[in-house]
């Protein structure tokens, strides 16, 4: 299997730390960029992490409580620590990584789910030939990015995301901002799923979606797969 020494990718996480109008925290899912930051940095990849705010980037608590191998490699590793500790700032990225993998965690259906230079850097991105990803809730960062016919990126594509199932099973579905996956359905998204927490992850050509944080290694393998037939 062929190094991807020369590939760069981004992984682009949340900044928003409120969940909705409870007092509650939330931010990024911890499994869900640890475990494609392994994947991708074993394969050779550079990757890099990209937020709204830049700096520090908020991974939900609950999420650092579920340790896993992925988990503590990653809190292990200095460079990888000192990457989320001075995320880019989504807004002045350059377009020049070879993939993007959006990291889920409810923090997403507040700010990236909105956020017009992401869904900018995204749609010229997939244009020129990219690869764009997302698991979990990192998929509603796709429903403001274009394909290259003007329409929404996901219609007629099949995707994977957090489920309205599992959205009732959190009871989180009368606080986020819009169901997930009602609103992929919507843009014309063939969407997928497989069992409840279980590993699920599609891939559509280009665009790569996983279902919940058992399926981010599923999806970043699925987006090295993607590389490597480039």
């Amino acid at each position: 299997m062929k190094a991807l020494t020369a590939v760069k990718i981004l992984l682009i996480v949340t900044s928003h730390t409120q969940l909705g109008n409870t007092k509650e925290t939330t931010g990024f899912w911890l499994e869900e960029m640890a475990a494609p930051y392994a994947e991708f940095t074993k394969a050779g990849a550079q990757v890099d992490i990209a937020s709204p705010l830049g700096g520090m980037a908020p991974a939900d608590p609950k999420s650092e409580k579920e340790a896993s191998e992925a988990t503590r490699a990653f809190l292990a590793d200095e460079t990888a620590k000192k990457k989320l500790a001075n995320t880019l700032v989504l807004e002045k990225v350059k377009d020049t990584y070879d993939a993007y993998f959006v990291v889920g965690g409810h923090g997403v259906m507040w700010d990236l789910a909105t956020h017009a230079p992401l869904h900018s850097l995204l749609t010229t991105a997939y244009a020129r030939g990219a690869v764009v990803s997302a698991v979990c809730h990192g998929p509603a960062a796709l429903v403001g990015v274009k394909g290259p016919d003007g329409k929404p990126i996901v219609e007629g594509k099949r995707v994977a995301a957090f489920t309205n199932e599992e959205e009732k099973a959190v009871r989180l579905d009368t606080v986020v901002p819009f169901p997930l996956e009602t609103r992929l359905r919507e843009q014309g998204a063939r969407f997928e799923s497989g069992p409840m927490w279980g590993s699920f992850a599609v891939r559509d050509g280009r665009l790569v979606t996983g279902q919940n944080p058992a399926s981010s290694v599923a999806a970043a393998r699925e987006v090295l797969a993607a590389l490597r037939e480039k």
